[in-house]
């Protein structure tokens, strides 16, 4: 259902469920928890790549799985949707970056996954919708890593409609942040894989802790964690080595370019 595939820092993660556009169903969300904890304790990766094997990145949930939700007590619901909440949080609260790679159909629970991503490249026949209304669902579990990507505003619009939406129009929302024609996916991928090994590793992990604080500490709190937190980056060790390579004009000790 999933591979795990490393090239040095960067690790790729892959969805192999073609058969089903990808579609997510309770083996896979065990699975995909206990990958993200696996890359969550090996900090020698650096960057995280996810993408979808055959014609679509992710169609959300499985029609199997939901149907046998069906038959599911309200308690029974309540710990099968707190599996699902455990599957994206555990890919959003990585320490390190995350790169979306998506092609084709992403659909429901599968925009879930591209929210929680750092960095999303899609190509521009790749087509997103919230489709649950439609079924009398909800997008409840995702909504919690969908709204501050795109905000309350097109979340009502697109939540509530059910509607289908292009590349372009993710882009407009900042659900994706590159549109790109299929054939040069790959040659994104790359460059944004370039820009983040030019990063500290560290930074990197504590600039994603500090958009989730400011985004949820009240003011007082947040202003003594950015206080703390640039402290922190100007004594740490990598912090030190970024600075002395700046003003020694040479490539910092963690960047793996020429």
């Amino acid at each position: 259902m999933l591979e795990l595939t490393r090239d040095g820092a960067i690790a790729t993660l892959t969805l192999r469920r073609p058969e089903v556009r990808n579609a997510f169903n309770a083996a896979l969300i065990a699975a995909l928890c206990e990958v993200c904890a696996e890359v969550s304790r090996d900090r020698s990766v650096r960057v995280l790549v996810l993408r979808g094997e055959g014609v679509a990145f992710c169609a959300g949930a499985d029609l199997h799985w939901m149907q046998a939700s069906m038959a599911f007590s309200h308690e029974e619901n309540l710990e099968d949707a707190g599996q699902l909440d455990a599957m994206f949080a555990a890919l959003n609260e990585l320490p390190q970056a995350v790169i979306g790679c998506v092609h084709g159909a992403t659909l429901g629970g599968g925009i879930g996954l591209v929210a929680c991503c750092d960095m999303v490249i899609a190509s521009e026949t790749a087509s997103f919708g919230f489709t649950e209304a439609r079924l009398g669902l909800l997008p409840a579990v995702i909504a919690r890593y969908v709204v501050p990507k795109i905000g309350p505003g097109h979340a009502r619009a697109l939540f509530t409609s059910a509607q289908r939406f292009s590349a372009q129009h993710a882009l407009a929302i900042g659900l994706v942040h590159e549109i790109v024609p299929e054939a040069e996916l790959e040659t994104a991928v790359v460059r944004a894989l370039e820009a983040y090994m030019l990063c500290g590793p560290q930074a990197v992990a504590e600039a994603k802790a500090l958009i989730a604080a400011v985004s949820t500490l009240p003011p007082i709190e947040a202003r003594d964690y950015v206080v703390g937190a640039i402290a922190a980056a100007r004594t740490s060790a990598e912090g030190q080595e970024g600075l002395r390579a700046f003003l020694e004009k040479r490539r910092p000790a963690w960047s793996t370019l020429p």
